[in-house]
């Protein structure tokens, strides 16, 4: 018997692979089936899949897809669907219109999957840097209710604002960054630059120095001699802290710390209800099952402290409960996003009330990040003015000494 390496797609929906003791690789496929898996590929453990594994990073196989494409790539297979197009068709049109070698590769791979009788969500399972869990789900769901072109557009709108919603953030943030980052460089350019050139004058005529200008000459030698250890041990501290992150502990306590941060805490609530309310809504609009979408969710949103609140409401659904109350008492989300929700419970209609509680929420997400820009800018202005400020009244100062000391 010799050993062959297998992917298939489990009963549960998601990818197997491993190894498997067989005859032959027809042996390996039934036995699969036997199990209740769909057998995907099926191959020697040895040679023969370190070449294959080279012929896929030769061809992209192996390398996921950006956010942009995998967008682009749903909103253009949605519109074929809808156009009367059959799904192996639009696949044909998406490899025929792919922007480059590694979206031309992976569609053909799907392609090719969908055209041997896999389910396209099955097919998609094959490449998980590509396509999550979210995007998975939603997609089976749509072709088991055979809809999968409203599926997919609704997945469509679902990935271009939670694009939207992180690039309002991050484009928000370049200014005040680089206000900062010059601001900083400005400060430390006068105190090891500027500073020093005036240090030699002081000493040959050994005048009595005002406190304020000692201090700062001490700080600019302290920057000179050890800055660049001070940025080794931050560099340090920062891989030390995110290594730590990856711990469940560490994690939920930071991710709980963040949340009560006074402005940075109530936008990082709105972001986590918008990123929520958005994806439960689409779910259970596309027909998912709510204990399944409430899976799907806690995935996605990315907060510890709203995973283990999320967790909560999905025991409390379980056992008919509702899951508007255990959200509310966990303080996680704004009290706004628990009254829709317990108000799309009540007239059974949580997937349009959970849509509409992510547009508040992200419209609210915006005006918060815009607010905080506009409180960040003029305090890094007037902080970096007065710092300099702080540096040329020293030094004049100082000169005004010289002079007394020169009168005398």
């Amino acid at each position: 018997m010799a050993e062959f390496r297998y992917t298939a797609i489990a009963p549960s929906g998601e990818v197997a692979r491993g190894v498997m003791e067989a005859d032959s690789e027809a042996a390996v496929i039934e036995r699969l089936k036997r199990q209740g898996s769909i057998p995907m590929r099926a191959e020697p453990a040895a040679g023969g899949s370190f070449i294959s594994g080279l012929l896929r990073m030769e061809f992209g196989g192996a390398k996921a897809l950006t956010k942009q494409e995998v967008t682009n790539a749903t909103r253009e297979l949605s519109i074929m669907l809808h156009a009367g197009q059959d799904l192996d068709r639009a696949l044909r049109f998406l490899v025929d219109t792919a922007p480059n070698a590694r979206v031309r590769a992976l569609m053909e791979q799907l392609r090719d999957a969908v055209r041997g009788g896999s389910a396209f969500a099955a097919a998609l399972s094959l490449h998980p840097k590509s396509f999550s869990r979210l995007y998975i789900g939603l997609v089976r769901a749509g072709e088991q209710s055979g809809a999968l072109g409203d599926a997919l557009e609704r997945l469509a709108i679902l990935l271009e604002r939670q694009r939207a919603l992180a690039a309002t953030v991050k484009s928000a943030m370049i200014y005040p960054t680089l206000l900062l980052v010059g601001a900083i460089g400005a400060i430390t350019l006068l105190l090891t630059q500027v500073l020093p050139q005036f240090v030699p004058l002081f000493e040959q005529n050994g005048a009595a120095l005002p406190t304020a200008t000692r201090l700062l000459i001490d700080m600019g030698d302290f920057v000179s001699r050890f800055g660049l250890y001070v940025l080794l041990a931050l560099f340090i501290g920062f891989l030390a802290a995110r290594q730590a992150l990856s711990y469940p502990g560490p994690r939920l306590f930071a991710d709980r710390l963040l949340l009560r941060l006074p402005v940075i805490g109530n936008l990082t609530r709105e972001v986590l209800a918008a990123r929520f309310s958005r994806t439960l809504g689409t779910l259970v609009q596309n027909g998912t099952p709510l204990i399944a979408a409430l899976g799907i969710v806690r995935d996605v949103v990315g907060n510890r402290a709203a995973v283990a609140a999320v967790d909560e409401a999905t025991q409390s659904a379980k056992g008919g409960a509702g899951l508007s109350r255990p959200l509310g008492e966990a303080h996680i989300f704004p009290i706004r996003t628990i009254y829709l929700l317990r108000l799309g419970e009540e007239t059974a209609q949580l997937g349009a009330m959970a849509l509409r509680a992510a547009e508040i929420h992200e419209e609210q997400t915006r005006i918060g990040v815009q607010r905080l820009v506009s409180l960040l800018v003029p305090a890094i202005t007037v902080t970096m003015g007065a710092a300099v400020a702080g540096i040329v009244a020293s030094l004049l100062l100082a000169m005004l000494s010289l002079n007394d000391l020169a009168a005398g």
